[in-house]
């Protein structure tokens, strides 16, 4: 199999073809890219059957590659380092990959999968991340006990923690429990338009009817969320401010 190597980092793609070299495969690198630029040349001239593709590179991502390659008849291997939003993608897509430093039993792995996969259905994986890569920032993934579930930010009304564990409030009426504190999703939350008014709540501030001077939110499906003493003068400015947006 004709394979291609598209990586910014010179140790890392001088590893992958050490290892290449320990195990028994039919694997033949064709030829070794840093950008998306010179690994859209390489890859419409030499029609790899293989590409091992680095999410990250000098002048875009790994998806800016394939959505600008023609020949578009190869299998694809990810490489990433550890990037909790990356691994999420990754995952969710079901698709091959590798973490950085790559591990040869790891490689042996992906490449066995890999040969056994129709083109076909790993062209529906890699569109499965690619749709979730280009919505960074309105979607969480949680990971649950048998799954991992997709989470709209837009529709999601509120989180609430307690004892460790975190329970995802939908619009829909559906909710999610992961054993994490709300403090580890707080981040990408308050990015996406929460606010949180207390220490066991973060809350949506789209789906907010009304704050009454008694320190309760009351959202728009009825739920009452308190807004903490401590909390009051920060969640009011936000609240204001972003009503006035």
């Amino acid at each position: 199999m004709k394979a291609l190597i598209v990586e910014d980092k010179v140790y890392i793609r001088k590893g992958l073809l050490n290892l290449l070299e320990l195990i028994e495969t039919n694997t033949q690198i064709i030829g070794e890219c840093e950008s998306v630029k010179e690994a859209v040349i390489v890859a419409n001239a030499c029609k790899p059957e293989l590409v091992f593709l680095d999410i990250n590179l000098t002048d875009g991502t790994g998806f800016d590659f394939l959505d600008q390659t023609e020949h578009l008849n190869f299998k694809v291997i990810f490489i990433t380092a550890y990037e909790e939003f990356a691994l999420q993608a990754l995952k969710i897509g079901a698709v091959d990959y590798l973490l950085k430093p790559v591990d040869i039993e790891e490689l042996q792995t992906a490449l066995k999968k890999v040969y056994a996969l129709p083109i076909s259905e790993q062209k529906k994986q890699i569109n499965t991340v690619k749709q979730f890569w280009k919505n960074e920032g309105s979607q969480l993934i949680l990971s649950l006990h048998d799954s991992f579930q997709v989470i709209d930010l837009n529709e999601l009304l509120f989180c609430e923690t307690d004892k460790g564990y975190t329970t995802f409030y939908c619009s829909d009426g559906k909710k999610h429990m992961v054993s994490k504190t709300l403090k580890e999703f707080e981040e990408q939350l308050s990015n996406a338009n929460f606010t949180r008014p207390h220490q066991s709540f973060m809350v949506n501030l789209k789906f907010i009817d009304k704050y009454d001077k008694s320190g309760q939110i009351h959202l728009k499906n009825g739920k009452k969320i308190p807004v903490s003493s401590r909390k009051k003068e920060t969640f009011l400015s936000t609240f204001l401010n972003w009503n006035k947006s």
